[in-house]
């Protein structure tokens, strides 16, 4: 598994069309802040960095359909185009379950710090226990760290000094800017045009997106 960090951005100043599918909403009249650099910045993609087309979740890390589509979805998505390079892979934070969920947000990008976002993303997806039940909490958060051979001391002051507080909430206004309202909510994008899915769909209908944008 390849993971890339964008330190960067990628600066194009090409607007998006809109493509809605499966019951969509209307995307953000103002198309001005739909663009790759601000999908893309600051984020850690998964996958090749420079495939054609590009999957943003915004999710919460204690959403029941997120977990959903990680449990059901992500793994195949993974093995047929993120592996080979086809399409790469981008997640932003839309904690709508409030604290704890932005907590956990910021613990992912602690791990950031330390080349460890994935393999932290996963461990709490893998470790979810439904939706504002109390599991998330500092120590479960740092026995994550341990699990995931994070330095434990960086962790800590990471954590204790919210240092990434701001870049979560910078992502969920972001989110509301282009008017994600649910998650797990999804942005499917090429060069030219951009799809939007809502909620835990099949693996199929992410399939048929695909498909689609490889072919404009």
């Amino acid at each position: 598994m390849k993971i890339y960090f964008l330190g960067i951005p990628i600066i194009i100043g090409i607007l998006f069309g809109v493509i809605m599918i499966t019951n969509l909403d209307k995307t953000s009249d103002d198309l001005m802040i739909l663009n790759k650099e601000n999908l893309l910045k600051g984020s850690t993609i998964l996958g090749n960095p420079n495939a054609k087309i590009t999957i943003v979740e915004f999710g919460d890390y204690q959403c029941t359909f997120c977990y959903k589509f990680h449990d059901e979805t992500m793994d195949k998505i993974y093995e047929k185009y993120v592996e080979n390079g086809e399409i790469n892979f981008v997640y932003k934070d839309f904690p709508l379950n409030g604290a704890a969920s932005i907590l956990a947000s910021e613990a992912s990008y602690c791990a950031q710090n330390q080349d460890k976002f994935w393999e932290y993303h996963n461990m709490l997806y893998d470790n979810w226990a439904g939706e504002n039940t109390g599991w998330i909490t500092n120590n479960v958060l740092l026995e994550f760290a341990k699990e995931s051979g994070l330095n434990l001391d960086q962790f800590n002051s990471c954590m204790n000094n919210s240092i990434f507080y701001q870049k979560v909430i910078e992502n969920e206004q972001f989110a509301k800017k282009i008017n994600i309202d649910a998650t797990p909510s999804f942005l499917i994008f090429n060069e030219n045009e951009v799809y939007r899915i809502k909620g835990a769909q099949s693996f199929e209908i992410f399939e048929q997106t695909i498909q689609e944008l490889g072919t404009n």
